[in-house]
């Protein structure tokens, strides 16, 4: 098993998940997530999305200790998931996985994601990534609010455009996020948009 005292952010690689990873990332999910986990026929499915769906997995001394995915729908990108292992909480990994997934909605206009009320350690995350409030979504996980916050991206300036211009960015596709957090347990969250993709969760960090 990982070791916490061996591992730090330097230690860890983040790339490109691969097919290979996707019967690691269905056991994990099972182990991180019980009966909400992602099945690897819809890791199969998520994959096969790209490069719409882009995915990132993180591994530390051979074994993978997260992962996390955006859909780039246009210029709205929704995370899809963002997951940490028990080992490698308390790394930073959490941020670093964040930090990608902007990266990689490198071209929207803004990337929105889906929290729960109580989690605290994910909203103090998504707050210093400059992500902010845009609704709220009473009592969606049973008798917890779900918040739908949404951070704007920066753009390249259009010649003769106000520098200050307010973007008019359309609300996300309806695809909720899993919400890294400190210390608290995953709970789900509701389904993606696609028919044939995975329920979207919360994870930790």
């Amino acid at each position: 098993m990982t070791s916490m005292t061996s591992m730090t952010s330097m230690t860890v690689a983040v790339r490109d998940t691969r097919w290979t990873d996707l019967a690691e990332l269905a056991r994990l999910e099972t182990e991180l997530f019980g009966a909400d986990a992602w099945s690897e026929a819809s890791w199969w499915s998520e994959l096969a999305g790209r490069p719409r769906r882009a995915y990132v997995t993180a591994e530390h001394d051979g074994q993978i200790v997260g992962y996390a995915g955006l859909d780039r729908g246009g210029s709205v990108a929704d995370v899809m998931t963002i997951a940490v292992t028990p080992a490698a909480r308390g790394t930073g990994l959490g941020r670093r996985l964040l930090s990608r997934l902007l990266e990689l909605a490198d071209g929207a206009e803004a990337v929105m994601l889906e929290v729960r009320a109580d989690n605290e350690a994910a909203r103090s995350l998504y707050a210093s990534a400059g992500f902010e409030l845009v609704s709220t979504r009473r009592r969606y996980y049973g008798d917890v609010d779900a918040l739908v916050l949404r951070a704007l991206l920066p753009q390249e300036a259009t010649p003769g455009a106000p520098a200050d211009a307010d973007h008019d960015v359309p609300h996300a596709a309806g695809i909720p996020a899993r919400d890294p957090a400190a210390s608290t347990a995953p709970t789900a969250s509701t389904a993606s948009t696609a028919s044939t993709a995975p329920t979207a969760q919360e994870g930790t960090s």
